[in-house]
């Protein structure tokens, strides 16, 4: 076993490539309200934050600048739409399963993400992975999101753990990582998981 005590994943874009998922639900529930989200955008500017700072920035945007207000009353809708196309077939690497089954014993295992439990727990009660985890810390339980470190303190609070190993992609989730005072492991395709955080292991 490693230094590490427990090992704290990000969701979207680590446990699951979703993240084209979410950006194609909002695009259509924003489409007539004459809002339009490229993926281009999404990319580069709203993964691993909160979903009501990516609308403000979208609104503050937008010629003339409109209320995010006026964006974000159509979250539940989004919601709706995300829950529906994912629970048909959750885009899980098949290796993940085995990649928890052999950490879960020897680690404390959670997920933080920015996205509301509603739609984190289904997926991973759908895919059987739910098991694993002694917590998932969703954005509808904490009060200051992700760069905050506010989310991986929650976590490692819960699971009262000292040394975590945080796997992320985003620069928002790994700077609310870091500022937690917690190491991190960047990943930039969910494919590289299993073996990223393998090699990491070796050598803590």
């Amino acid at each position: 076993m490693s230094g590490f005590d427990s090992i704290l994943f990000d969701f979207d874009g680590v446990l699951l490539d979703s993240e084209p998922v979410h950006c194609a639900c909002w695009a259509e529930v924003l489409a007539p309200l004459g809002v339009t989200l490229a993926w281009d955008f999404y990319r580069n500017n709203c993964i691993g934050i909160d979903d009501r700072e990516m609308l403000k920035m979208m609104a503050s945007q937008s010629d003339p600048p409109r209320d995010w207000r006026e964006l974000w009353a159509q979250y539940p809708s989004k919601k709706e739409l995300f829950r529906g196309r994912m629970a048909k077939n959750p885009p899980f690497l098949s290796a993940i399963g085995g990649l928890l089954e052999e950490l879960s014993g020897a680690y404390k295992l959670a997920v933080v993400s920015s996205s509301a439990c509603t739609e984190i727990e289904p997926l991973l009660e759908t895919a059987g992975l739910r098991k694993y985890f002694d917590t998932v810390v969703g954005g509808d339980q904490v009060t200051r999101h992700k760069p905050d470190p506010e989310p991986y303190l929650l976590a490692a609070r819960r699971m009262g753990v000292q040394r975590p190993l945080v796997v992320e992609d985003s620069q928002a989730g790994m700077e609310s990582a870091r500022a937690a005072g917690f190491e991190v492991l960047e990943i930039r395709d969910p494919r590289d998981v299993p073996d990223f955080v393998r090699a990491r292991l070796k050598t803590a």
